[in-house]
């Protein structure tokens, strides 16, 4: 009986660890407020069905699409900046900024819960990543070499985004 309470608990409290709250946002870029959804966890075959080879490089195997040839690096259209595996709002066109590195830069992310960070020593450097809080993907990285008001530079991979044109 204690066993069986014990799996239990820890499979609610796994349950819970499957949510992420999150800022959702109105396509003209009004915050809807914030919402507990679920993760999204896919196989690499079903995220390889969703996502063109480009993309599914860049956000499932951490890759980098060549600067300055992303379709969204030199975009200034109004609207958000969405997560291409699972539309989670990521940024908006009003913190987009030329940083001249021929990738979408951005001053800060349209909500902090909306994107996470972690330390990434490949290629024999120290850079925090960024990738989506609901499913994980990843975006690129942040830097501490941007404008104001943050005086941080997210340089993000073009493949990794969706662009909602705000009407």
């Amino acid at each position: 009986m204690t066993i069986t309470l014990t799996i239990l608990m820890l499979c609610a409290t796994a349950a819970l660890a499957e949510k992420v709250n999150i800022v959702e946002f109105a396509p003209t870029g009004e915050q809807k407020g914030v919402a507990a959804v679920d993760n999204v966890s896919k196989t690499d075959a079903e995220w390889q069905k969703q996502l063109t080879p480009q993309q599914f490089e860049v956000t499932r195997k951490q890759g980098t699409e060549r600067a300055f040839t992303g379709k969204l690096w030199d975009n200034h259209a109004d609207g958000i900046y969405r997560c291409v595996c699972c539309g989670t709002a990521l940024f908006d066109s009003k913190t987009k900024f030329d940083s001249g590195t021929g990738w979408p830069s951005f001053y800060e992310p349209i909500a902090r819960e909306n994107v996470g960070t972690t330390t990434d020593t490949s290629f024999f450097m120290r850079r925090t990543e960024v990738h989506c809080a609901r499913c994980d993907a990843h975006l690129g990285h942040v830097f501490d070499d941007g404008p104001h008001p943050t005086g941080l530079r997210y340089c993000i991979n073009s493949a990794s985004l969706t662009f909602e044109k705000k009407p």
